[in-house]
């Protein structure tokens, strides 16, 4: 009878220790990128209406005009974010298919009267109260169609047949970016997500690295024989690369918002002249809001206020790194993989165009620079990407 006892006493100590190992695995949620979210959206906004406030009470008679819109948006693009992190990130394995499809029409419908032009192009769709940009959604949904397409293909993803399929789905949609809505940053930033997401599943790196140095030789060979033998041309993005080439020769024309950039940068110093303060942003930058907002910090917040930005931006790519790295399966992992991507490429090629690195392409500074659209497909994967978090077991 005494051994029964102490054979159920061990047992029961056992089975104790046992959930007491099960509950040090305990559900993970990643705060910190939620805190990092919050900074440089709050930041943003701050900036945004340092930035346009003045043009904004001159073309709208509301220095809050920009500052608004930005605002509401981002509040209920916040909280969508966070209901997106709490549903299962598997079930989007059920709507990539349609959400590719749906972004090709709805680039398609660009060039159809429901598109809309702004600033020379026409790369916005107007259905009804809702004007947005449909290239937009094409980040997002190479960023969910192509994972499925790796998890399902399998084995069959590390065969040049395999890289090929998913080459010409991910260019596919770049493609349409750049044919029907004329926007050809987005299509570069579409295709570098493909490319990345192939690299990362496919066991050879030699092909990638030699194709990277190849592309870059010809890219340099084409830039030095622009240089010295195209002096003008009629296509717009020709002379931005021109402009781009020579920016004194052009200095009154296509290179004058590049050259005011720099000279808002310039003059900003290593602190700045103080939050509300520069004066570029009055005329000599048009559009400030936008693509260039970054040079309008550099000029009030100095290379000081750029650089706690940049520390705002690697932590969070650090934050999705990890996410990655941790994820529960290939489909989370290669999600937050093609998340960690699109900001990664968006910030460097900003900051490239702000600083002169890069010819002018229109790319926006990823949660600072003004756009309703961009900041609803920026917000909706950093959900998922709280999604993913939340399924990482820490032991």
């Amino acid at each position: 009878m005494e051994n029964t006892k102490s054979q159920k006493k061990s047992y029961s100590t056992a089975s104790s220790k046992s959930r007491a190992r099960r509950k040090t695995k305990t559900d993970y949620y990643d705060y910190s990128l939620v805190a990092v979210i919050v900074l440089l959206t709050c930041f943003g906004l701050i900036m945004l209406y340092s930035t346009s406030s003045y043009m904004a009470q001159i073309n709208y008679g509301s220095d809050m005009y920009f500052f608004k819109k930005q605002a509401i948006i981002s509040v209920a693009c916040i909280i969508m974010a966070l209901i997106i992190s709490r549903l299962n990130y598997r079930i989007l394995n059920r709507f990539s298919t349609a959400l590719y499809v749906a972004a090709l029409v709805l680039m398609a419908l660009v060039k159809t009267p429901l598109g809309q032009s702004s600033h020379g192009a026409q790369r916005w769709l107007n259905l009804g109260p809702v004007q947005f940009q449909p290239a937009e959604l094409a980040k997002i949904a190479v960023i969910v169609c192509l994972p499925y397409m790796i998890v399902h293909m399998g084995k069959k993803v590390h065969t040049l047949k395999g890289c090929m399929v998913l080459a010409v789905v991910g260019g596919g949609l770049a493609l349409a970016a750049y044919v029907f809505t004329d926007n050809l940053s987005t299509a570069i930033i579409v295709f570098a997500i493909t490319c990345i997401l192939i690299f990362v599943v496919h066991p050879k790196t030699k092909p990638f690295i030699a194709g990277v140095i190849v592309a870059g030789i010809v890219g340099i060979i084409g830039i030095i024989f622009l240089k010295y033998t195209l002096a003008k041309s009629d296509n717009f993005r020709m002379r931005r690369i021109i402009a781009w080439l020579n920016p004194e020769a052009n200095a009154d024309t296509d290179s004058y918002q590049f050259l005011q950039g720099l000279y808002a940068i310039g003059s900003g110093g290593f602190f700045g002249k103080g939050l509300g303060n520069s004066t570029q942003k009055l005329h000599a930058i048009p559009e400030a809001q936008n693509d260039m907002i970054l040079a309008v910090i550099c000029e009030e917040l100095g290379v000081f206020g750029a650089i706690i930005i940049l520390c705002l931006f690697a932590f969070m790519l650090y934050r999705l790194l990890f996410i990655a790295r941790n994820a529960p399966d290939l489909y989370g992992a290669l999600i937050a993989t093609g998340i960690f991507a699109h900001i990664a490429l968006q910030v460097t090629l900003n900051i490239g165009v702000v600083t002169g690195l890069l010819p002018t392409t229109g790319v926006t500074l990823p949660f600072i620079s003004y756009g309703g659209t961009a900041i609803v497909i920026l917000l909706a994967e950093m959900g998922i990407a709280l999604g993913i978090s939340s399924k990482i077991r820490l032991k």
